[in-house]
């Protein structure tokens, strides 16, 4: 289920669904301003991923036929912007394999990938 609603802020999506017998609650608020002070706007046209990695050792993010190093024991965050569409991707680290999965994105939106092998990306604008 999806409600789309205004919100003081911004426009605003709900989203609630079932998976393995726990209920999911999605709710993204798009306040401009903010998104834009956070450099979390994508290019026109275009969604953007953000990424990056605190850990010691160097980690990649692989999608779309490009491999992105993510530099470790820093904190600076990368972003990358994609025609809206669904991509494949894969996180590693010290070239261990740590996540495989597919994102959809579409204009005009913002995700986070974290290296977390069990948490899904993150709709943040």
């Amino acid at each position: 289920m999806q409600l789309a609603f205004a919100s003081p802020k911004g426009p605003a999506t709900l989203k609630l669904g079932r998976a393995k017998d726990e209920t999911i609650v999605s709710l993204v608020q798009r306040n401009t301003e903010a998104a834009a002070k956070a450099n979390f706007l994508p290019i026109a046209g275009q969604a953007r991923l953000i990424f990056g990695y605190l850990a010691l050792d160097v980690a990649s993010l692989v999608i779309n036929d490009q491999t992105i190093k993510i530099a470790g024991g820093e904190n600076h965050p990368q972003t990358l912007d994609l025609p809206p569409g669904t991509y494949s991707y894969a996180l590693l680290v010290s070239g261990y394999r740590v996540r495989t999965d597919t994102i959809t994105v579409a204009a005009g939106q913002a995700w986070s990938l974290t290296l977390d092998g069990y948490k899904k990306p993150d709709q943040i604008y």
